[in-house]
């Protein structure tokens, strides 16, 4: 009797797929359920992002880098607006640095909430789904009440932001805080002991502290390698340094630490918030700015911050006009999505799709 013979063969998973979350196409050499070999394809989502703000004032390139990655618009808004009041020398007033840090951390926390109903869904669950959206749609209303806006809020803005907070603001914001504090036991109550949830998770995508420093890894992923590294606290910007909160840090590297890592910087976001409300003081929102006119000196900056997907950059260079000459973008998920081969080869599909999750990779912060 012959031995039944296997072969090689090529499956394309995306670029329009449910678990590549976004446009995304990556080429997979399987040999029945296993991967063999993975090459992540880019590039269809070019929108040019970085080339069309050269030919805008500083002001105007605000509501287009809220595409670079908007389910954290804000923080995309805060990176470019930072550097430039750096290279200018603009004193932000402190209650417009007190806002920004609130809004940051809700951002952060509603990004958060998008990976844990999405992960959970892309494995198999389909009400934590809901319950991610419904606890979301909190953070939404805040800042729907604030700027207008749920998506994209070109909020903050060059000298400050662009809206003070209604009266109602603070009293909704403590609410909410306190509803998504207690509602994140009920998620750890669904999963951290779910046999199927474990099965599926743990010891999944794998990823060493070394290869992920290799590659340039950052954010909540680098951490559930464990590498113990926040910008927010080893390079503190804006008014960080003001508030007590800690990094959660995790040493396995795999799934379930990714999927942990975030659920616990859910709550130390929370207490951030808490302290900024708590010391939020009165006075001016916005250094005034001309936006038609400014023209910040001539030179050259990096900028980073940690976003919810690492670190987010902006490298910018002025020639003393009204317009940057030189515009580049770092986002943490195009090194995320370079690493994705050295963890998942030798899976199943099925891991496969459970460590893309986890990576939390968003397809405009690749592409630009």
């Amino acid at each position: 009797m012959s031995k039944l013979k296997t072969q090689e063969f090529m499956v394309n998973m995306g670029p329009h797929h449910p678990s590549t979350h976004g446009v995304c196409r990556l080429m997979l050499t399987l040999d029945g359920e296993k991967v063999v070999k993975i090459v992540p394809v880019i590039g269809y989502l070019h929108r040019a992002i970085e080339k069309i703000c050269e030919n805008r004032t500083y002001a105007q390139c605000i509501p287009l880098l809220d595409r670079f990655e908007y389910v954290t618009s804000m923080s995309c808004e805060y990176v470019f607006a930072d550097a430039v009041e750096k290279l200018a020398a603009i004193e932000v007033p402190e209650r417009a640095q007190y806002l920004r840090v609130i809004m940051l951390e809700l951002n952060r926390i509603a990004s958060h909430l998008i990976f844990f109903g999405t992960t959970v869904m892309d494995i198999g669950a389909l009400t934590p789904f809901l319950y991610g959206l419904r606890e979301r749609e909190l953070i939404m209303d805040l800042f729907e009440m604030t700027c207008g806006q749920r998506l994209t809020y070109n909020y903050i803005t060059i000298g400050g932001v662009s809206h003070d907070i209604p009266p109602e603001f603070i009293p909704k914001c403590r609410e909410a805080v306190k509803i998504i504090r207690e509602k994140l036991k009920d998620y750890e109550g669904l999963f951290n002991e779910n046999p199927i949830w474990l099965a599926r998770t743990k010891n999944i995508g794998v990823l060493s502290a070394e290869t992920a420093v290799a590659y340039g890894v950052s954010g909540p992923i680098l951490r559930a390698s464990g590498i113990k590294y926040d910008i927010r606290k080893n390079e503190p910007y804006g008014i960080y340094d003001r508030f007590d909160f800690n990094i959660p840090t995790y040493t396995h590297g795999d799934a379930y630490d990714r999927y942990m890592v975030r659920l616990d910087e859910i709550r130390e976001s929370l207490k951030i918030i808490t302290q900024a409300l708590d010391g939020l003081p009165e006075g001016d929102i916005r250094k005034k700015v001309n936006p038609f006119t400014f023209k910040p000196p001539a030179g050259e900056i990096y900028n980073r911050i940690e976003n919810s997907r690492g670190e987010m950059g902006v490298y910018l260079v002025s020639d003393g006009t009204t317009k940057p000459t030189r515009l580049k973008l770092r986002g943490g998920s195009y090194n995320h999505l370079q690493v994705l081969p050295h963890v998942a080869v030798g899976g199943l599909v099925a891991d496969l799709v459970a460590i893309f999750a986890t990576f939390d990779i968003i397809m405009p912060e690749v592409d630009r």
